[in-house]
C-alpha cells in the first residue's frame, strides 16, 4: 500500500496534493450537482405546501388564507435558506463534504412546522427512531430519502451520488487504496 508523503512546514504537516480528478468525471460530477440543486428548488415549495396540507387533511383541520399565507412564507423561507446552503455543499470536493444534500432538506423541517403550530394542527404518533433521532419533528416531516420531498428528486440524487462515488473511489484507487 502506497502512503501519501508529508512534508514538513512551520504550523505543521502537509499532505502532498493529490493528483487532479479526470476531467470527464469532474464535469459529470459538476453537472450532476447543478441538476440536483435545479430540482430541490423547484421541489422545495412544493414539499413545504404537502407537508402542511397532509397534516392538516389528517387532523379535519381547514386551509384558510392565514394557512395559505404561512406556507407561502415557509416556502420561501425554506428555499432561501436551503439553496444557498445546498449550492455551498454542492461545489465543496467531495473529500471536504461534512454534511450530505438530504441533510440539507432535514434541516428544513422547522419552516412547515411553523406553519403547522400557527394552525393548531396537533403533535403525529412517531416510532421510536424518529422520535430519538429527530425530536423537533413532531409532525413527522422529516424525509427518508430525496423521494420523499418530491418524487422529482429520486434520479437527480441517485444520479449524483453514484458520480461522487465514482469520483471518490477513483480517487482512492489513485492512493492505491482500492
Amino acid at each position: 500500500m502506497r502512503t501519501a508523503r508529508v512534508y514538513q512546514r512551520e504550523s505543521g504537516p502537509v499532505p502532498e496534493p493529490r493528483p487532479p480528478d479526470d476531467p470527464a468525471d469532474a464535469a459529470a460530477l459538476a453537472g450532476y450537482a447543478d441538476a440536483l440543486a435545479g430540482a430541490v428548488d423547484e421541489a422545495l415549495p412544493r414539499w413545504v405546501d404537502r407537508s402542511v396540507r397532509g397534516v392538516l387533511a389528517a387532523q379535519g383541520l381547514p386551509v384558510d388564507g392565514e394557512v395559505e399565507a404561512g406556507i407561502t412564507s415557509a416556502a420561501a423561507a425554506a428555499r432561501d435558506e436551503a439553496m444557498p446552503r445546498l449550492r455551498a455543499l454542492l461545489a465543496t470536493d467531495i473529500d471536504d463534504q461534512r454534511a450530505n444534500p438530504l441533510s440539507v432538506l432535514r434541516s428544513l423541517v422547522p419552516h412547515p412546522t411553523a406553519v403547522l403550530r400557527a394552525a393548531g394542527a396537533r403533535p403525529v404518533g412517531r416510532d421510536e427512531f424518529a422520535a430519538r433521532n429527530f425530536p423537533g419533528d413532531v409532525y413527522d416531516l422529516t424525509p427518508a430519502s430525496f423521494a420523499d420531498v418530491d418524487p422529482a428528486l429520486h434520479d437527480p440524487g441517485l444520479s449524483w451520488g453514484a458520480a461522487k462515488a465514482h469520483v471518490h473511489l477513483t480517487r482512492r484507487r489513485k492512493e492505491g487504496k482500492r
